[in-house]
């Protein structure tokens, strides 16, 4: 253990120097021009006990001094995972399920509006999944399409009165055209070239949303969008259909949820079909897949297509639940904002990437009391979560083995 500690101590101690330096400004510059240290010294100094426990249990885990607390608990945890695939996926999908929908009974409005967040990135992550979990394609630009399904619903709201719910396959169509038109001429290109060109092109349909006056209203936005409704049968004088506004914040839950669970099964099915096993060919060696047969390019634009339909869906609830939308919506941080939750929640995994959207929304509110450092403390734990769970929280379950594998 002394061995391994004469290891590691230089860079600890550096990093703690670098926190150091991250803090005081932060802490110790003040709005009315005065310096303090005291307050950083403090919150320094309780990080320091907290990493200094947690080196010291890595280091006994690397000397296998932890082995007899290790062994019973990792035997509990594979009991426990070994318990858990006795149900079907399908049951456990059905819990999981149940359960969100008892969610608005025992929640309040602030609750709720997280909740809905986090179902609108659901949906986002799932879509951005497509075609970079699936088929391997980094895209930058993903939330473009996000702004066209905004932008659709918002338009035929506004000028022609169409409702929600007539709009909203219409807004992921168009969605779905754009990422055709976009993803032609750019997905010939591979890896860093294909990542340049997306980003390029985001912000190209962002800026053209910013500054196109006479549709989009540019910066100003569009306001007054119309929240979606129902028809529901009323018999108080005779049979009629009654019309309701979806204004509860409860209700709009109910939607998102239905959005989410369409995903869901959608993104299942086509990871599980032919389809799919061609895209996750084109992931794992795109020349081999092109000498056995596979139109990598036409694959590539549908899982591209796909990825923008998902993506116009969300958008279009997004202008239903705001009633309003603009540009800086859809800015580059929040294609960088989907990408860490795919990333985070493990590439290609549906598990991964709802856990990894309620991580990334969830955790902010969560450090939203430590007021100017939250975003430090939520910096950190997704460090912490990327050097421990480098594969993601939940990874996907690759089918069959690699020839390596069987011979390692």
């Amino acid at each position: 253990m002394i061995h391994e500690f004469k290891k590691v101590w230089k860079p600890y101690t550096l990093g703690l120097l670098w926190v150091l330096g991250l803090l005081w400004p932060l802490l110790g510059i003040h709005p009315d021009g005065t310096l303090s240290f005291e307050r950083t010294l403090i919150v320094w100094l309780y990080l320091l006990v907290v990493s200094f426990v947690c080196l010291i249990l890595y280091l006994m885990n690397k000397s296998g001094h932890l082995e007899l607390m290790k062994n019973p608990l990792s035997a509990a945890w594979s009991k426990g995972a070994v318990a858990a695939k006795v149900p079907p996926v399908w049951g456990w999908f059905l819990v999981g399920l149940m359960l969100a929908m008892l969610f608005p009974l025992f929640t309040g409005r602030y609750h709720q509006d997280v909740a809905i967040n986090v179902l609108i990135y659901v949906c986002l992550g799932l879509g951005l999944n497509v075609v970079v979990g699936l088929a391997g394609m980094l895209d930058l630009g993903y939330i473009a399409f996000y702004g066209v399904g905004a932008y659709t619903y918002a338009l035929f709201n506004i000028h022609y009165g169409i409702p929600f719910w007539v709009c909203l396959p219409v807004s992921g169509a168009l969605a779905l055209v754009v990422a055709c038109i976009v993803g032609y001429p750019t997905l010939r290109m591979r890896g860093d070239y294909l990542a340049i060109v997306t980003l390029g092109f985001g912000e190209i349909i962002r800026i053209i949303l910013n500054n196109w006056m006479t549709l989009t209203n540019g910066p100003n936005g569009i306001m007054g969008i119309n929240r979606p409704g129902i028809f529901f049968p009323s018999f108080a004088d005779g049979f009629s259909w009654e019309h309701l506004w979806l204004k509860k914040l409860w209700l709009l839950y109910y939607v998102a949820l239905g959005l989410a669970v369409v995903t869901i099964l959608c993104v299942h099915r086509l990871n599980f079909s032919r389809v799919g096993r061609a895209w996750e060919s084109i992931r794992e060696d795109e020349t081999a897949a092109e000498l056995m047969g596979v139109n990598t390019f036409i694959y590539k634009l549908l899982a591209y297509a796909m990825g923008g339909m998902f993506a116009g869906f969300a958008g279009a609830f997004f202008a239903a639940r705001m009633k309003f939308v603009s540009p800086e919506s859809f800015t580059f941080l929040e294609s960088a904002m989907v990408l860490c939750m795919v990333v985070l929640g493990g590439m290609g995994s549906i598990p991964g990437i709802i856990l990894g959207a309620a991580a990334l929304i969830v955790l902010p509110e969560l450090f939203r009391e430590f007021e100017l450092y939250r975003m430090l403390a939520f910096g950190s734990v997704m460090v912490l979560m990327m050097l421990f769970r480098p594969e993601g929280l939940l990874p996907a379950k690759r089918l069959g083995t690699r020839s390596e594998e069987r011979e390692g």
